[in-house]
C-alpha cells in the first residue's frame, strides 16, 4: 500500500502560519511549534513503518520534499530557543555579541556544506537517489549528538543535512531581524536621551550653494555621490525642502559679483570670529 501523507502535511501547514506570522517568538510559540514539528514527524513515520512507497521517485520526494520541512522547522525552533534562553540578560554589547557569534555559526555552516547546498539550490537531481534513498544509506555526514540513534527506515544520507539547510536559512533572517531591532532601540534611545531638531533658517540658495561646494570639495563620501542624494540627506537632516536644485545653481553661477557669496561668507565670519578670540586670548 503505498505511503500517503496527504492527511499530515495540510494540518501542519495550517497550524504553522499562526506562528510564523508572529512579529516576535515567545517562548511559549516556540514550545508550540516544536510540539507541533514533533507530532507531525511521529505521523509521518507511523506511515513510513506501516506503508511502501510505490517508486524511487516518491520515496526521494518524500525524504526530499516532505520529511524536510518539519524536520527544517524543528531545528528552526530549537535554534531560536536556545539563542532566546541563553542570550545574556544585560549589556547590549554583550547580547550584540552574542547575536553576531551565532552570525558567524551560521556562515561557518554554510561555508562548510556550500556544495551540497549549490546543488539543492540549484534543482540537480543526479545525486538523489544517493542522497534521499535508504538503499544508498549511510550515517547522515550531518548530526547532532541526539541523533547518534536513527531509525534507519525514517532517514538517508542527507534528508537531515537538508533540514539543516532550511533552518540555518531561516534562522539567519531571524538572526539579523534582531540585530536590527537591538539598532532601532539604541537609536530610539539616543534620540530620547539627547532631543536635537536641526532647522535650516538660511535661504534656501545659500543650502544650495553649500552643498555644491561640500560636493566639489569632495568632502561627502569622497566626492562620489551624486547631488540629488546629497540633496535628500540635507533635506532629512534640516527638515527642509530643496525644490529646482540644478536650477538654483544655475543661477548662482549666472551672478556678475561674487558667485559664491554664502562660502565666502562662511569663510569670513569664521576668520572674523578666529580673530576675535586670538585677541582676546591675547590680552
Amino acid at each position: 500500500m503505498p505511503v500517503n501523507y496527504q492527511n499530515i502535511m495540510p494540518p501542519f501547514y495550517q497550524k504553522l502560519q499562526p506562528l510564523l506570522g508572529l512579529y516576535e517568538l515567545s517562548l511559549a510559540s516556540i514550545n508550540e511549534g516544536i510540539h507541533l514539528c514533533n507530532n507531525t514527524l511521529y505521523l509521518l513515520r507511523n506511515q513510513i513503518e506501516n506503508h511502501q512507497f510505490v517508486s524511487v521517485g516518491e520515496e526521494i520526494d518524500f525524504f526530499r520534499n516532505v520529511k524536510s520541512e518539519p524536520l527544517g522547522y524543528l531545528i528552526y525552533f530549537s535554534e531560536v530557543r536556545y539563542c532566546l534562553l541563553r542570550m545574556p540578560k544585560v549589556g547590549e554589547q554583550q547580547q550584540m555579541g552574542f547575536l553576531k557569534k551565532k552570525v558567524r555559526m551560521v556562515n561557518k555552516f554554510f561555508g562548510v556544506h556550500w556544495d551540497f547546498i549549490h546543488y539543492m539550490e540549484q534543482d540537480f537531481e543526479y545525486l538523489d537517489e544517493q542522497y534521499f534513498t535508504r538503499e544508498k544509506q549511510h550515517f547522515p555526514v550531518y548530526a547532532p549528538p541526539e541523533t547518534s540513534y536513527l531509525d534507519p527506515k525514517f532517514f538517508t544520507s542527507h534528508d537531515l543535512l537538508w533540514a539543516r539547510v532550511k533552518a540555518m536559512q531561516l534562522f539567519a533572517k531571524y538572526l539579523k531581524k534582531a540585530q536590527l531591532g537591538m539598532q532601532k532601540q539604541k537609536r530610539k534611545g539616543l534620540g530620547e536621551a539627547h532631543p536635537l531638531v536641526l532647522h535650516w533658517t538660511g535661504s534656501k540658495t545659500a543650502l544650495v550653494e553649500l552643498i555644491y561646494a561640500l560636493q566639489h570639495a569632495h568632502a561627502i563620501n569622497d566626492g562620489h555621490e551624486d547631488i540629488a542624494k546629497i540633496v535628500a540627506g540635507f533635506e532629512q537632516l534640516f527638515d527642509v525642502k530643496i525644490e529646482n536644485v540644478y536650477k538654483t545653481y544655475g543661477e548662482i553661477r549666472a551672478r556678475k559679483d561674487k558667485k559664491a557669496r554664502f562660502v565666502r561668507t562662511l569663510w569670513e565670519q569664521l576668520l572674523k570670529q578666529m580673530e576675535e578670540e586670538d585677541g582676546l586670548t591675547n590680552h
